[in-house]
C-alpha cells in the first residue's frame, strides 16, 4: 500500500501505477453525479443530444450534497451507494471517464469494465459528510439544477482521502481483504 498525494485531473500515466488498498490524498476538480444524472446523460447521448461535460479525463463522485448554509463553501456531502451507478460505469468509460469515487461493493462485472478500460474506483468515506465537506473548497452547479442535490456540480476539492477500491487490473480491493480474513 502507497500514498499519493494527487492533484486533478488524473491521468491515465497516474491511474496505471495505482493498485487497490493505495491511500490518495485528491486536490483539484472533480464532478459529482447520482442516479438521476446518469440517467438523464444517458437519455441525452440515446437523443443524439449535447452533453452538459466532457467526461475526458474526468473524476466522478456520486454524491448529492446537502444545500450549503450561509458562510460554508459546501453542505454535507458524503459518498453514495455506488452499486446504483453500475448500469451507467461503461457508458461513462466510452465517454472517457478515468475515475469514479463512491461508498461499497460493486457489480462483478465493474471491476472487468474497469480493466477493459483502464480506469479505477476509489472509496470514499460513508457517513464522514463533516469532514467531506471541509475538503470542499467551492461548489458550482453545471447541469441539472432542477435535480436538487442530485445536479451535476462542479466541485473543488483539498486533499479528498480516497482509497483504490478497484485498479486496472481489476483487481477488488474488498476482495483482497476479506480474504486476509478468512485466512485467519
Amino acid at each position: 500500500m502507497k500514498e499519493y498525494r494527487l492533484k486533478l485531473p488524473l491521468t491515465k500515466e497516474i491511474i496505471d501505477n495505482l493498485r487497490i488498498g493505495d491511500v490518495l490524498y485528491l486536490t483539484g476538480n472533480l464532478y459529482t453525479a447520482r442516479d438521476a444524472a446518469h440517467k438523464r446523460i444517458e437519455n441525452t447521448i440515446a437523443e443524439g443530444g449535447e452533453l452538459p461535460i466532457d467526461f475526458k479525463g474526468k473524476t466522478i463522485f456520486y454524491a448529492g450534497p446537502c444545500p450549503t448554509k450561509p458562510g460554508r463553501n459546501m453542505g454535507s456531502i458524503a459518498p453514495t451507494t455506488s452499486a446504483r451507478m453500475d448500469q451507467y460505469v461503461e457508458m461513462t468509460f466510452k465517454l472517457g471517464m478515468l475515475s469514479m469515487i463512491g461508498k461499497g461493493d460493486r457489480a462483478n462485472y465493474v471491476s472487468d469494465l474497469c480493466k477493459k478500460y483502464g480506469g479505477v474506483y476509489l472509496l470514499s468515506i460513508g457517513g464522514a459528510s463533516a469532514m467531506i465537506s471541509e475538503q470542499v473548497k467551492s461548489c458550482e452547479v453545471i447541469a441539472y439544477d432542477d435535480l436538487g442535490t442530485e445536479s451535476i456540480k462542479k466541485l473543488f476539492v483539498e486533499d479528498l482521502r480516497v482509497i483504490v477500491g478497484i485498479d486496472i487490473n481489476g483487481d477488488v480491493f474488498q476482495n483482497r481483504e476479506i480474504l486476509k480474513y478468512k485466512k485467519n
